[in-house]
């Protein structure tokens, strides 16, 4: 059958985009003219050697192509330090053991090593899961930079054990997973994948098959079911075109690392919506962007591997793989109601006393404010808590929980 008009092809020529380019246009060819937008993705971020996160390239900071909360202020980590050193306190036999996924520069390692040793809850194990060469070497420097014992407590895993017992964090982790995209048009749904069209990326549409389209259905049945209870008599109509992404992998992530977390925590932070909000009527070309150079963009098929790739995080579909996994649900929450539970007033005010001077204290409080602001990170940013064997109550979700919006 004809698809429907696809939107004006993106993308960038194949030559200057490099050896990368030239890797994903070869696996287009073999696959017979078509991959599914993940694949795309998974190659662009991850793809070894030349991949975003594989690749030697400033990513972090402001020298980078953008700045995660660790990278702001301190006093982020100090605040999730108050959480897990809350957990490990009310829970002596739980092991002092933090492993994180997503680690970056390190940045958040080294201070939340340093903060729970402050709190007097110190770790007797940082556990960095990376797979990046490169991202291990700036984490190493990075730690060894903020903490003269750090090499002590700090450890890489290739593998995960088969169990896990301690505190497991991911900041800004999911966003970078690969999605599947799809579109509702005509009646129809297709999943969106990439071809070749002449030397350039583009997206391009197939007919969804019959499990990828009952995935779709259930989504949009739970998104639209206030604002648009009846969106299939909509879909049939030639003006309905909707694009979105299904965030399989990331799901995956939560009930494989849920399933091996045999006693204690699970703590994400990142942006997203619950379902109801992240699969709107409104918000029809689906949440997909590009970052470079502190610089937001929807072409993101533009030289692979220069560029990060993220989606919003469905925190609904979250929920629900945690539940798979067998774990009890601790809070979901704004990101500024979860700091501010942690004490990061509190603990703003005390670097203000001791700040060096007025230039200081005055890129203390920009920070702060793009922790908190509902127009930067504070409202778009959520947090999410599980646990398992251990007492759910959590200090960072004690006021503002939102779980009953999942």
């Amino acid at each position: 059958m004809d698809l429907p008009p696809e939107e004006a092809p993106r993308g960038v020529r194949l030559a200057p985009g490099g050896e990368l380019a030239q890797r994903i246009a070869g696996r287009i060819e073999q696959a017979g003219g078509w991959i599914g937008f993940d694949a795309f993705m998974a190659m662009a971020l991850h793809e070894p050697g030349s991949g975003y996160y594989a690749g030697g390239a400033a990513k972090f900071g402001q020298g980078g192509d953008f700045v995660t909360a660790p990278g702001l202020s301190p006093l982020f980590a100090r605040c999730l330090a108050v959480q897990v050193s809350q957990w490990f306190a009310d829970h002596p036999e739980l092991p002092r053991r933090v492993v994180e996924f997503g680690a970056g520069d390190g940045a958040l390692a080294g201070e939340l090593i340093a903060a729970l040793d402050a709190a007097g809850t110190p770790v007797a194990e940082y556990a960095i899961v990376e797979l990046s060469g490169e991202l291990r070497a700036r984490q190493r420097e990075t730690v060894a930079r903020r903490l003269a014992a750090g090499d002590a407590v700090v450890r890489w895993w290739d593998t995960l054990p088969q169990g896990i017992e301690g505190c497991v964090i991911g900041n800004e982790l999911l966003d970078a997973m690969p999605v599947r995209l799809f579109r509702v048009a005509a009646g129809q749904a297709f999943e969106r994948g990439v071809s070749l069209s002449g030397a350039r990326f583009a997206f391009s549409d197939r007919p969804a098959d019959g499990a990828f389209a009952a995935e779709i259905d259930a989504v949009l049945d739970a998104g639209f079911s206030d604002a648009m209870p009846d969106w299939r008599a909509h879909a049939t109509r030639p003006a309905f075109d909707y694009v979105s992404e299904l965030p399989e992998q990331g799901s995956a992530w939560v009930r494989e690392v849920g399933s091996r977390l045999s006693r204690g925590a699970l703590l994400l932070l990142d942006y997203g919506f619950p379902r109801a909000e992240f699969y709107h009527p409104q918000r029809r070309g689906g949440t997909l962007m590009a970052h470079r150079r502190h610089r937001a963009h929807g072409d993101v098929l533009a030289e692979p591997g220069m560029q990060d790739i993220t989606a919003h995080v469905d925190f609904s579909a979250v929920a629900s793989a945690g539940e798979a996994a067998g774990l009890a649900l601790a809070g979901y929450t704004s990101q500024a109601r979860f700091l501010l539970n942690c004490g990061l007033l509190d603990a703003f005010s005390r670097e203000q006393s001791s700040a060096a001077g007025v230039v200081d204290k005055a890129r203390q409080a920009q920070a702060v404010q793009t922790l908190l602001s509902e127009a930067e990170m504070g409202e778009l940013f959520k947090a999410i808590a599980f646990v398992r064997g251990i007492d759910a109550a959590s200090v960072g979700f004690a006021q503002g929980d939102r779980s009953h919006r999942l």
